[in-house]
C-alpha cells in the first residue's frame, strides 16, 4: 500500500507550527526586555562621588561608604565601610557589593585585592571643575540613572560657561590667597582644584606661578606676594582664622589685611570636594572675591 502525502495540505500546518514557534520565542524576548536589572550594590570611597551618587538619584542603591561621607544628611543612614581612599577589605568582603568606585586609593595595591574579592571597581577623578559633568554622566550610567545624570551634568556645564563668560569680561582680576593650613603654611597650586574654582570666581591664584596641586609655602612669600583677598578654608582652633591672620606679625603690609579683607568659615566641602554642588561653591567664592557684585546666575 502506497501512502501519498498531500504537501498542499500540510503547508497550513507547518506555517502554523513556525508562526507558533516564532511567537513563543518573540515573547520570551520580550518578557525578558520588560524585567529590569537588579539595582547595583554600591561602596562610595569618596565623599564626592557619595554626593553624585545622591544627586543622580541613586543613593537607595550605596551600601557603604568613607566616614568622610557627610553630605547629604541622607548618607549618614549608609553603612562605614572605611576611611577615605582606605576601605576595610574585611568589610568589602563581608557585604560584597557590586561596585566600588573611588577618586584614589592610599594603596596602590588596594584595587588588585578588590578586584581579588570579585568586585567591579571604578576609579573616577575630577581635577577640576570641568571634569564633573563627565563623572556624573560615567555614575549615571553604572547605575542606572542616566537620564537624571545627564540632566544635572548639563545644568552643570552651562552654569560653569556662564561663570566663565562673566569673569571673561573683566579688565583686572583680584589677587587671591587660599590659606588651607596654617601649621605648616599650605595652599594651592596652578594644577590644584581649588586654583580653577578661583580662576571660575573671577579671581587671580597666587599660588598659581607653582606647577604643583597643593604646595607648603612661607609667611615670607604671602606676605612679598600681597593678595588683594585672603580666604581660610579651615576652622581655627582656639579663635577665629580672621583674627589670626590679621595679627600675624608682619602681614600688616598684605593688601587684604590692610583692607578687612580675610574671610573664613566656609563650608569647606564646597571649595575642597569636586561634587554636585561646585556652582554654589564658586557662588559663593565669587562674591566673597567681590561682594559689591552680583555673582553668575
Amino acid at each position: 500500500m502506497q501512502l501519498t502525502v498531500n504537501c498542499n495540505s500540510l503547508l497550513p500546518f507547518l506555517l502554523s507550527a513556525l508562526l507558533l514557534m516564532l511567537s513563543g520565542c518573540t515573547q520570551q524576548k520580550v518578557n525578558s526586555a520588560r524585567l529590569k536589572p537588579a539595582k547595583p550594590r554600591i561602596v562610595s570611597l569618596a565623599p564626592s562621588l557619595t554626593e553624585m551618587i545622591f544627586a543622580i538619584g541613586a543613593g537607595d542603591e550605596l551600601v557603604g561608604r568613607t566616614s568622610a561621607c557627610d553630605w547629604p544628611a541622607a548618607a549618614a543612614r549608609v553603612p562605614v565601610t572605611g576611611a577615605f581612599g582606605r576601605p576595610s577589605l574585611e568589610l568589602l568582603a563581608s557585604i560584597h557589593p557590586d561596585l566600588v568606585v573611588d577618586v584614589d586609593l592610599a594603596d596602590k595595591e588596594m584595587g588588585k585585592k578588590i578586584s581579588a574579592l570579585g568586585i567591579q571597581r571604578e576609579s573616577i577623578t575630577c581635577k577640576s571643575p570641568d571634569d564633573i559633568p563627565t563623572a556624573l554622566r560615567r555614575l549615571g550610567k553604572l547605575t542606572g540613572h542616566t537620564r537624571e545624570a545627564d540632566s544635572l551634568a548639563l545644568s552643570i556645564s552651562n552654569g560653569l560657561a556662564t561663570f566663565k563668560k562673566k569673569t571673561e569680561s573683566q579688565k583686572r582680576k583680584k589677587t587671591v590667597y587660599l590659606e588651607i593650613w596654617d601649621d605648616p603654611f599650605w595652599t594651592g597650586g596652578k594644577g590644584s582644584y581649588t586654583s580653577a574654582l578661583i580662576a571660575y570666581a573671577g579671581g587671580e591664584n597666587i599660588g598659581d606661578i607653582v606647577e604643583k596641586d597643593y604646595f607648603e609655602i612661607s609667611q615670607e612669600w604671602v606676605i612679598k606676594k600681597s593678595p588683594e583677598v585672603i580666604a581660610c578654608m579651615y576652622m581655627a582652633r582656639e579663635s577665629s582664622a580672621v583674627d589670626k591672620v590679621m595679627n600675624r606679625p608682619g602681614w600688616g603690609s598684605v593688601a587684604a589685611v590692610k583692607n578687612h579683607r580675610v574671610y573664613d568659615r566656609f563650608d569647606n566641602s564646597l571649595f575642597l570636594r569636586a561634587g554636585p554642588r561646585v556652582l554654589d561653591g564658586i557662588a559663593q567664592l565669587y562674591k566673597t572675591i567681590y561682594p559689591e557684585e552680583k555673582p553668575a546666575p
